[in-house]
């Protein structure tokens, strides 16, 4: 598989020939784009010979008139002859001109040009990375699918420290491999998935809620997606962009989630369902503000409506994905729950690990399944168990419909 190399401006440039070498040790074919400011970091011959192919590195450049008009759509092909475009390190200059489209070197055309999978692997200065146009900027390019790898949190060149270096070269190597690999196995199926919190009223202003992110909803979201999947997302309010070709139906409440799910239950193959809905809500929520007095308050809370109850009630054939956020005796919970709502897999987790879980980018799961297996899924980004819940959700229909 062909890879363009684009080699954005910044202290981290030099990693991107240890990169080039990584990626040509996965069997990648590697063509090198740099931009005017990554050539005062490391020279064009560094990554023509490491990879044996011509660098380019300018539009035009001081070149004859018959070369430029020969080269003239070069971009064009370079777009054309590669499945990836991997950047690395992806400056925020860069990111700012890929959300807005500019285009004034070889590496912003190409990047116009290009239709193939977009990974882009920031690293910048803390600030750079956590101003409000960088935020919007990788917002904008992930709601259009590219995929993120890092930045890292640490030491960096400018002598602070914080997120925005640039991921080891063998990981990110590692992972676009990985993105490469990926078949499209879920062709065919229809996803629905809830995701994030539920919010129930207390009075006009105030809620019940809980500390859920959203994010493990979202990465299975997205990986499905990925792998060929429709897939329809009901999701609590988080503070996440939907991801690309995902449909999304946004709810608030339990209530209104349970309605969301049960209206598209008939489209489904299968059915994950990874929010953590609120367990109680005011039956009778005032019309006004509760004020504040030297006096206790006391709510009156009845149960929310059980959504994987019901619908393990009306699955059918559908295969049926729960979650279960434990303190303690996760397995033994997630079993409990499993046989009592009828589901087929219930992913377990524990909320009180330190560095997973609620907010984390990271997570560390046991999948327990109707068929009896008990899977622990060790520490790994979200999108990675992502992966791997579909993995295992996959052998396991198959189980199931062998049994039968």
């Amino acid at each position: 598989m062909n890879v363009a190399l684009g080699v954005g401006g910044g202290i981290a440039a030099y990693k991107a020939a240890e990169l080039a070498r990584a990626l040509m040790r996965h069997g990648f074919t590697v063509s090198t784009v740099m931009t005017k400011s990554a050539c005062e970091f490391v020279t064009p011959l560094t990554f023509a010979a490491l990879t044996g192919r011509k660098v380019i590195t300018d539009l035009f450049g001081n070149r004859s008139a018959d070369e430029i008009l020969s080269s003239s759509v070069e971009h064009i092909e370079v777009a054309q002859q590669n499945e990836i475009l991997l950047v690395a390190p992806a400056t925020a200059d860069l990111l700012a001109k890929f959300a807005h489209g500019l285009a004034d070197d070889f590496l912003s055309t190409l990047y116009l040009a290009f239709r193939g999978q977009v990974i882009l692997a920031p690293a910048m200065n803390t600030n750079m990375w956590e101003h409000p146009a960088t935020a919007a900027n990788v917002a904008t390019l992930k709601a259009r699918g590219h995929r993120f790898i890092g930045p890292d949190a640490g030491d960096l060149a400018c002598g602070t420290v914080g997120a925005g270096r640039l991921v080891e070269p063998e990981l990110i190597a590692d992972a676009v491999a990985a993105c490469a690999g990926r078949k499209m196995d879920l062709d065919g199926e229809t996803f629905v998935i809830t995701a994030g919190p539920t919010q129930e009223p207390i009075d006009p202003v105030r809620y019940i809620t809980n500390r859920s992110s959203g994010k493990m909803g979202y990465a299975i979201a997205e990986a499905a997606v990925a792998r060929g999947a429709r897939v329809i997302l009901v999701s609590g309010p988080v503070q996440i962009a939907a991801p690309l070709g995902v449909e999304v139906v946004r709810v608030r409440t339990a209530a209104e989630m349970r309605d969301a799910v049960m209206a598209n239950l008939e489209a489904a193959t299968i059915v994950v369902k990874s929010a953590a809905v609120a367990d109680y809500h005011i039956a009778n929520v005032p019309d006004k503000k509760i004020k504040k007095t030297a006096a206790r308050v006391t709510l009156d809370l009845d149960p929310t409506v059980d959504i994987l109850a019901e619908v393990g009630a009306k699955k059918g054939d559908r295969l049926l994905i729960g979650f279960a956020a434990e303190t303690n005796d996760m397995v033994a919970e997630a079993r409990r729950k499993m046989q009592v709502k009828k589901a087929d897999m219930i992913v377990g987790n524990f909320v009180n690990a330190a560095g997973t879980g609620f907010g984390s980018d990271l997570n560390e799961v046991t999948l327990v399944m109707s068929t009896g297996e008990t899977v622990p899924v060790e520490r790994a980004t979200k999108k990675d168990i992502a992966h791997k819940i579909l993995d295992h959700a996959l052998r396991l229909r198959l189980a199931l419909h062998s049994a039968r």
